[in-house]
């Protein structure tokens, strides 16, 4: 028997005692624990890219992964997130007795948080270093003197782009940037391209759409687009420590002079 405990959704997770073998169905996870503890990690999705040498059973994606192959892995714990994982293939996975942590965050601080209770409490792990530079990275964050209107597409044929309540969206917003869409009554609104009049710069990610230099600004001819890491704009593990001021600069050498 494990000993009760709450992931970020409320759901209760009975931990073992010991943990040694986990699974995990979110990329920037896998790369929290696999840099927190080397070894723990049994299996992980195709996606999951960090780090460069993980080798691990792989599982498929985190919209498709193959539940037989994760219980025949016999994981002490499997983690998930509530956004990037389906419902239906978590509750299988505790259909099948598993012990299932999933995570929720909206927010960096949220993040933080989550992040430290996914290794401390499920995991059992010690509070990685890492965090910690995180964590100072973010409270020593300096704003910018004027706030910038940015949007932030995340997805082509169809258009969409970054919504109400996101974890991505509350990054920007703590680097002194206002997403035009915040208000959107959907977290990942279908858009035009025309909604982007008026914005000072169009922020597009290399993930989950992998926008390049080719592919996505000649859409917005009109406004100054920057080309920013999806891993430090999307991902919350150990990349939150370097993301402010990978993003700070990315986005302020597209910043109009008096923007």
């Amino acid at each position: 028997m494990g000993d009760p405990a709450a992931d970020d959704t409320g759901q209760e997770v009975s931990i073992p005692s010991i943990v040694t073998r986990v699974v995990s169905l979110v990329p920037s996870l896998t790369e929290a624990i696999a840099t927190t503890a080397p070894g723990l990690l049994v299996g992980a999705t195709d996606w999951c890219s960090h780090p460069a040498d993980l080798d691990v059973t792989r599982v498929r994606g985190t919209k498709n992964p193959r539940i037989d192959q994760i219980v025949t892995l016999a994981p002490d714990l499997v983690v998930g997130n509530e956004e990037e994982n389906r419902p239906g293939d978590l509750a299988a996975l505790r259909a099948a007795g598993l012990a299932v942590w999933t995570t929720a965050p909206h927010t960096v601080d949220q993040a933080l948080q989550s992040l430290d209770r996914l290794l401390r409490v499920a995991c059992r792990l010690p509070r990685p270093d890492w965090l910690d530079r995180a964590e100072q990275a973010w409270a020593t964050l300096a704003l910018p003197s004027e706030t910038v209107r940015v949007l932030v597409p995340i997805w082509r044929r169809p258009w969409m782009a970054l919504g109400r309540d996101t974890f991505a969206g509350d990054v920007l917003h703590r680097l002194g940037h206002v997403n035009v869409l915040a208000g959107s009554p959907d977290r990942y609104p279908r858009i035009e391209p025309d909604v982007a009049a008026g914005v000072d710069l169009v922020v597009l990610p290399d993930e989950p759409y992998r926008f390049t230099a080719d592919d996505g600004p000649e859409a917005f001819a009109d406004i100054p687009a920057a080309l920013v890491s999806g891993r430090h704009l999307t991902w919350y593990g150990p990349s939150l420590a370097e993301a402010p001021a990978r993003l700070a600069a990315e986005l302020a050498a597209r910043i109009p002079a008096g923007g």
